[in-house]
């Protein structure tokens, strides 16, 4: 029994580093397609705990339009001319049915750069307070955010975070609701051209910084290591 034993501990030893060459190369090709679905879904979750959609769905789109200078005070009153200051305060426009599409978060790698670009859709409830009429209006946008790893002047890599911005030729607006008046159909041509100036800001000033604060809470090691795969 004593020499078969022995044979047996020999032929586990001599098939031992085949094994352990095979293995770091199946992880690494595993690594290499896993890690942009890996950081794409690390942004989701936390753009998903973070509550990014409501925070865009809580806009207050018409201060935003009459802080921006695009319009003039009272956005329905630089429609028709003329309106009492009860009729500026019943109107409203309101961000609804808010998707952001988190399974299509797209990673891009560059040594030891990369972005992420997220899609945005969302209604716009315009209510005009002279016809009691809510129009509807459909908006596409891509935020792109890039982020990097630097060296110190001691050697160490840290996660810097850089531009984060929505992309203006990506936005793309459609009217939904029909029947419109001539009228309507004019205003609804400027407001589409006002909203294009004026919605970026405000959906920055909402996501960015949850995009900063979740890469902050990744691991320099982990973004080192996916990085230098992928590059």
């Amino acid at each position: 029994m004593c020499p078969i034993w022995r044979l047996l501990v020999l032929l586990s030893l001599l098939s031992l580093p085949s094994a352990l060459h095979k293995q770091p190369w199946r992880a690494l090709a595993k690594a290499h397609m896993d890690s942009k679905p890996a950081l794409a879904r690390i942004i989701a979750q936390g753009l998903m705990k973070y509550n990014a959609e409501g925070r865009i769905q809580n806009i207050r789109l018409m201060d935003s339009l009459n802080a921006s200078g695009q319009m003039a005070p009272g956005m329905v009153g630089w429609l028709i001319g003329s309106m009492s200051l009860q009729h500026q305060q019943e109107s409203s426009a309101n961000i609804t049915n808010i998707q952001l599409d988190y399974s299509g978060i797209q990673m891009s790698f560059h040594k030891e750069q990369f972005s992420a670009n997220i899609l945005f859709e969302f209604d716009i409830d315009l209510r005009l307070p002279f016809n009691n009429k809510i129009v509807k209006t459909h908006v596409c946008m891509n935020l792109v955010v890039e982020f990097w790893l630097e060296k110190d002047e001691f050697g160490r890599r840290d996660l810097v975070i850089g531009d984060c911005h929505v992309e203006p030729s990506s936005i793309y607006m459609t009217v939904l609701t029909e029947d419109i008046s001539p009228k309507m159909k004019h205003f609804l041509h400027n407001f589409r051209g006002t909203l294009a100036k004026v919605l970026p800001n405000p959906v920055e000033s909402q996501v960015c910084p949850l995009i900063g604060e979740i890469l902050r809470q990744l691991d320099v090691k982990l973004m080192k290591s996916l990085m230098g795969c992928c590059s």
